[in-house]
């Protein structure tokens, strides 16, 4: 299998696209992402992936606010995204069903606002960046599927 081979974009229609992964999830491995949701109104787009790495993707806003970003500590690997509640929704579509209960990493934060503040690993790979619709106030971090399912009650 060739590692950089796209099968398709992702996009509303769209439900795959394979990439190559240098995140730290598989290193130099073609990722597949399946695309589970998006809570979008106009310039703001978070948007839910599911991989074949036993991860999400969890596209967001880029925290900006001082107050949250002094709080909180992220390694170098590692940055955190900001996205509503109600994106959460979308894990019942990759079996998680059930409401986020459970307040644990990688939600590191609730905002004033309700919104959650996740970390986890950049997603630096290009390729794969390229295949997502990501406007520039926004990023992704990639999470375990473990440590998703764990703030998941049901």
């Amino acid at each position: 299998m060739e590692h950089n081979l796209l099968t398709q974009t992702v996009g509303l229609a769209d439900s795959e696209v394979a990439a190559t992964s240098r995140n730290g999830f598989d290193k130099g491995v073609a990722m597949r992402l399946t695309f589970l949701g998006k809570e979008s109104v106009p310039d703001q787009s978070p948007t839910l992936y599911a991989t074949d790495r036993e991860s999400y993707i969890v596209q967001g806003w880029i925290v900006t606010d001082p107050e949250i970003l002094t709080m909180i500590t992220v390694a170098d690997d590692e940055t955190i995204v900001e996205v509503p509640p109600k994106l959460m929704v979308h894990l019942a579509k990759d079996g998680l069903a059930g409401e986020v209960m459970n307040m644990i990493p990688p939600i590191v934060h609730v905002a004033d606002n309700g919104n959650y503040i996740v970390r986890g690993k950049n997603v630096t790979d290009q390729e794969a960046l390229s295949r997502m619709s990501i406007p520039d106030h926004e990023t992704c971090v990639e999470v375990s599927r473990s440590a998703v399912a764990a703030l998941v009650g049901s």
